[in-house]
């Protein structure tokens, strides 16, 4: 199966085709080499995308979908505003506000992204500037991968099988979401006060703030359903992500009274596309990861990892400044697929605790899609806000440099991580 894996990865590096196209090629390549039937290769994919868990995935993208078309980014605008405007960087605070709500609403990065870039870079732009604008608006929206739902921890948790669950992670990534938000908000308040950025944004006083954050209530609500009951135990993720999607329906048509029946089709074709995207990827990656099995990579690599170091923290050093690599240039969701498999198995003979090494997997390839040269957040805001990648990197390192601090202080600091999903028994 060797020469399988050597075509994956120079065909994606090199000759630049579909990581889908290559990894299905690989396969046949790897099962002719064997000897084997290629009959396996349908098996292995249907049995990859017939799961129960995965459901999650499409169903959660359909809730974020409905809650944006329902209205509600202009209600947490408001409600972020009422809490934040008035300080320096007020308006990049409401924009971090907003993303850590609607990263409790979609669990995705892009989708975050593109929802606040449309709504929020045209006024941030006239008091701040476009680049910086826009930088802060990807990081607040690279939230939606690291504050639970998740669609990246859904991936990791299947790809790594029964040694993580998805509540586990889900819960792993409170705290350290948190803290990167306030990081963020501090961030901002230093810059806006460096650069004299003039005050703005919301009406003071207390009857205002309640008045807002009466209005955002039902929105605000819908993460303490969703994730609570999961975590609870009341219903699986899956069953979860289809409550998201009838609340998701209610807030739409019952409260801010903005979604229409014409807005299902477009708001499930969405949903649809982004999900068979990730669905092909998974299926095809399966065929590499039997091809992986069958050539005994997985045992080669242990062993040779373990002749190199018997550390733990060596070892979980050398994945993540992989990972970093890797970020760089491999779409986050092939980075899993292809990985996870690999590496999941080898930390837990390092004794490393699995819902540690997830979140950190999952929080470095987070980071990555902020970062140079395939940062697809990056080139996001870029089509958004109509800059340069050069403009707007001169504004995004400083956050992107805050968030690799943040993934350090977690190896360091591991309870950070492990304190919240410990105590609630995962």
């Amino acid at each position: 199966m060797t020469p399988a894996i050597i075509f994956t990865f120079l065909s994606f590096a090199l000759l630049r085709m579909p990581l889908a196209f290559a990894l299905g090629v690989a396969s046949l390549v790897g099962l002719h080499v064997g000897g084997l039937d290629f009959s396996i290769l349908p098996q292995r994919m249907m049995h990859s995308v017939n799961s129960f868990p995965l459901m999650a995935i499409p169903l959660f993208m359909l809730a974020g979908e409905l809650m944006v078309a329902a209205g509600i980014l202009q209600r947490l605008v408001d409600f972020a505003n009422s809490l934040v405007g008035r300080v320096h960087g007020g308006l990049a605070h409401v924009a971090i506000v907003a993303g850590m709500v609607l990263a409790a609403v979609s669990g995705a990065a892009v989708a975050s992204a593109s929802a606040l870039g449309s709504s929020l870079v045209p006024s941030m732009r006239q008091q701040y500037g476009t680049g910086y604008s826009s930088a802060v608006v990807a990081s607040a929206a690279n939230l939606g991968a690291i504050i639970p739902p998740s669609n990246a921890m859904i991936v990791y948790a299947l790809m790594a099988g029964s040694s993580v669950s998805v509540g586990g992670l889900f819960m792993a990534g409170v705290v350290p979401g948190i803290i990167l938000a306030l990081g963020f908000m501090g961030l901002a308040t230093f810059i806006s006060m460096r650069r004299r950025y003039p005050l703005v944004g919301g009406e003071l006083g207390l009857k205002h703030v309640l008045i807002q954050t009466w209005r955002a209530l039902p929105i605000l609500l819908m993460p303490f359903v969703v994730v609570g009951g999961i975590v609870a135990g009341a219903f699986t993720p899956t069953e979860g992500a289809a409550i998201a999607v009838v609340y998701a329906l209610l807030i739409g048509f019952f409260v801010t009274r903005q979604l229409r029946l014409s807005d299902l089709p477009r708001a499930m074709f969405n949903a649809a596309v982004t999900a068979a995207m990730v669905g092909a990827l998974i299926a095809f990656a399966s065929t590499m990861t039997f091809a992986f099995t069958l050539d005994l990579i997985p045992m080669q690599l242990t062993s040779w990892l373990q002749d190199f170091t018997q550390d733990p923290l060596v070892f979980l050093l050398l994945v993540m400044v992989l990972l970093i690599g890797v970020g760089m240039f491999i779409e986050s969701n092939a980075a899993y697929i292809m990985l996870v498999p690999l590496l999941a198995p080898i930390a837990l003979t390092y004794g490393i605790d699995p819902l540690l090494f997830g979140f950190l997997f999952v929080m470095n390839l987070v980071v990555g899609m902020m970062t140079p040269p395939v940062g697809v957040l990056l080139f996001v805001m870029c089509g958004i806000s109509r800059i340069s990648l050069n403009e707007l990197m001169k504004s995004a390192w400083p956050f992107i440099a805050f968030q690799y601090a943040m993934l350090f202080a977690c190896i360091a600091f591991p309870g950070i991580v492990t304190w919240l999903p410990r105590a609630l028994g995962y």
